[in-house]
């Protein structure tokens, strides 16, 4: 990378548990040798990692694919970085957000921090302090989420810790992918999951099975959460997706 990533001895890959899902990075640049090679290096993080070189494109993928972190580089075409992140927080999206400025340009750091960017950092990047802030963003939020570590809704009881699962006080039993499922959906309680939304976060950016998968796995859900014709615990919207939602008495 000329000038554009400083290389140092490769970190050591972070610790990963073999239940959990890989953690979904997106990165907006308008630099596509950058975006390459920094998809080369997380993905050796054993991160998920999607590039997209369209400022508007990516605002749109964003808010559809919901990842767990965004990283936007200043100026991609049709919508700035900046652009982006206060379009982000005007929506009240939540996600960590890690701005690339010009090079040592305290002006475009402090305006990107004034958008909501929870992080900033210069060209050229270092490659270590850079998986080293990526870290430490999504560290940040998992420590915010455990703050929480209990889901309910629709009378379900879901425990992040445990991993157990009750409705109305009976428990469920759920193999991984089902608990990691009904999570995701818990996590989106009346907001419409599309099937690309579900595929990409239960089963991953770079599944290439079945879509049926996901009939199969919500049919496997609704039975044994207890789903009739009046409470169908996750609601089929045609020719959308599903939504979680509570059921109006």
């Amino acid at each position: 990378m000329t000038n554009a990533l400083k290389r140092y001895p490769n970190p050591s890959p972070r610790s990963v548990q073999s239940t959990a899902r890989r953690q979904h990075i997106m990165f907006v640049s308008d630099n596509i040798e950058l975006a390459e090679t920094l998809q080369i290096e997380l993905s050796q993080q054993d991160y998920q990692v999607s590039v997209i070189h369209d400022g508007l494109r990516g605002l749109l993928a964003v808010n559809r694919m919901r990842p767990d972190l965004v990283v936007l580089s200043w100026s991609p075409p049709r919508l700035s970085g900046i652009e982006i992140c206060d379009r982000l927080r005007m929506n009240k999206r939540d996600e960590p957000i890690i701005l690339i400025t010009q090079e040592n340009c305290s002006k475009e750091r402090i305006a990107g921090l004034n958008a909501g960017a929870d992080d900033c950092l210069s060209l050229p990047l270092i490659k270590e302090e850079f998986i080293a802030r990526i870290n430490a963003n999504l560290s940040h939020r998992d420590r915010q989420w455990a703050k929480t570590p209990s889901l309910r809704v629709a009378g379900i009881l879901l425990n992040r810790e445990t991993r157990e699962v009750f409705r109305h006080e009976k428990f469920i039993h759920l193999t991984a992918k089902e608990f990691n499922l009904l999570e995701y959906f818990m996590e989106h309680t009346f907001q419409v999951l599309t099937r690309t939304q579900i595929l990409e976060n239960v089963w991953g950016y770079d599944y290439t099975g079945s879509s049926n998968i996901i009939e199969v796995y919500i049919r496997y859900l609704r039975k044994k959460l207890g789903a009739t014709s009046q409470d169908p615990v996750i609601q089929t919207v045609r020719s959308v997706g599903y939504i979680l939602k509570e059921i109006e008495e």
